[in-house]
């Protein structure tokens, strides 16, 4: 599996489009400028078969919507997140921001759950900066959302969030191989041995 990531939108969230078999794969978290998005596609040559969202707060969805329309592709998102989801554009708007609403319906992400996509990703439950995160993991990667940055964790004092919960996953995350690359939603990607060793939230 190739990743490339992008960061995208005033929030500079990171959008990640995943090539595996055969060009096959999927656009995780597009959170703005869509023209762009689709350039990338077309450049490292993604034949996309779904959007997968991580989570749904408005600056990791703000270009679900003229995606869909222009590649007509499912969205995959967890259940717990469809409020949010449902007042993405709402949300963004509190902040000053434009994002066009996202559409439904969306279609399930459950914890181990297998996404083939030409991937062979699994879905893992990691609530706690939105009541329904999820990461998506393939033996070397993991995308993770807003849940663990380099050196910082996400956010728990936003609506719907719970630091217990978080807590529980980042000690979730800190289970996987120490190698395996970390892609976040926001910053550079990392490791889980140098998070292990370095982010205070972890040690």
């Amino acid at each position: 599996m190739k990743v490339y990531g992008f960061a995208v939108g005033p929030l500079q969230e990171n959008t990640y489009l995943l090539v595996g078999e055969d060009g096959r794969g999927a656009i995780v978290d597009p959170g703005d400028e869509p023209e762009r998005i689709l350039a990338e596609v077309h450049r490292v040559g993604l034949k996309p078969q779904a959007i997968l969202l991580t989570h749904a707060h408005f600056d990791h969805v703000g270009a679900v919507a003229p995606l869909v329309e222009a590649l007509g592709l499912p969205v995959y998102l967890h259940p717990a997140d469809l409020p949010l989801y449902q007042s993405a554009a709402l949300g963004a708007a509190r902040w000053g921001l434009y994002i066009p609403q996202p559409p439904e319906p969306t279609l399930p992400l459950a914890e181990g759950q297998t996404l083939d996509l030409g991937l062979g990703l699994e879905v893992l439950f990691l609530p706690g900066h939105a009541p329904g995160h999820v990461g998506f993991y393939r033996p070397g990667h993991l995308i993770s959302g807003d849940v663990l940055f380099r050196g910082g964790i996400g956010r728990y004092d936003l609506p719907g969030s719970d630091p217990q919960k978080l807590f529980a996953s980042l000690q979730k995350l800190t289970e996987l191989p120490p190698d395996t690359v970390v892609y976040p939603g926001h910053g550079p990607k990392t490791t889980i041995a140098a998070e292990r060793a370095s982010n205070p939230y972890l040690r």
